[in-house]
């Protein structure tokens, strides 16, 4: 690896000056150094928009939490470039690898000692009659639910075009593996495996309790009609990526391209279930 990518999570001091820090290192190494544009007041190597680096690079390295990664996933997607996570945030299923450790870690992933795992995104559409109103990327969910409101909205979910169920509840989580740690599994569904292949299907405090989470395979394509909703409800993507949806519209999900996530190779996802779920077990 010669050329090395770098962004940080916006407005968190710590993660900046680590971004910085782990410049001048890579520099040392004579490697070449591509920063996200919010980094580029505190560093003098060339700068670009985040969407624009993953052409440049062969490595993309993220300091900051879960969100951070998300938000950096979503602009690799089929880039082939493997991304490490560097956890400076709360609990980091995504980014696992310590600050602390940064520069340990750094020096085997330059030496070839690590893995790459894949993790599918989904590709969200939103129809209004006949127009695509929004296209967006999810690497870890999509969320449909209830706005600013406190009673229940209504929807259809149809699967391989054939109905599912019709629903009134809070909402809806569709979560790929990676996000089956995330919302959904606060709202009861399983946790998926990474190397399994599908999506989690978890409504929100579904007014029929028999309602229950399922999963579906990845290549599955699903279609939301809404059908009720006394305001505009909401659609969410990773929880960053915000729209309003009225009563009327459909919103179709299906499996997009990959992102790679870089590991060391002594990584084990059941290692990282028990330490960050608390898990009791023999380490």
């Amino acid at each position: 690896m010669q050329t090395i990518g770098i962004i940080a999570k916006q407005a968190d001091q710590r993660a900046m000056d680590a971004a910085c820090e782990l410049t001048t290192w890579l520099q040392q190494q004579d490697l070449d150094v591509f920063v996200a544009d919010s980094l580029a007041k505190c560093t003098d190597v060339p700068a670009k928009a985040l969407s624009e680096i993953a052409s440049h690079v062969e490595l993309m390295v993220v300091l900051g939490g879960d969100g951070t990664l998300l938000q950096t996933g979503r602009c690799f997607v089929d880039s082939n470039v493997p991304i490490l996570g560097i956890n400076l945030g709360r609990l980091g299923f995504l980014t696992d690898t310590p600050l602390s450790n940064m520069f340990d870690v750094m020096k085997d992933v330059l030496a070839g000692q690590f893995k790459v795992k894949k993790h599918f995104a989904l590709q969200v559409d939103v129809c209004r009659g006949e127009q695509n109103i929004s296209t967006g990327i999810a690497m870890n969910d999509v969320v449909l639910q209830r706005n600013d409101h406190p009673r229940m909205i209504e929807f259809e979910m149809y699967a391989r075009k054939q109905l599912v169920f019709r629903l009134r509840a809070d909402g809806l989580v569709l979560a790929t593996p990676a996000g089956s740690t995330a919302y959904a599994l606060s709202a009861g569904g399983a946790i998926i495996h990474p190397e399994i292949e599908a999506i989690s299907v978890v409504p929100i405090c579904p007014h029929t309790v028999s309602n229950r989470p399922i999963i579906l395979p990845a290549y599955d394509e699903i279609q939301l009609n809404l059908i009720d909703s006394p305001a505009p409800a909401a659609l969410n993507l990773d929880g960053q990526v915000h729209s309003t949806l009225n009563v009327g519209d459909t919103v179709s999900v299906k499996r997009a391209g990959f992102i790679h996530l870089v590991y060391l190779e002594h990584w084990h996802y059941f290692d990282v279930l028990r330490n960050k779920l608390g898990w009791a077990g023999q380490q």
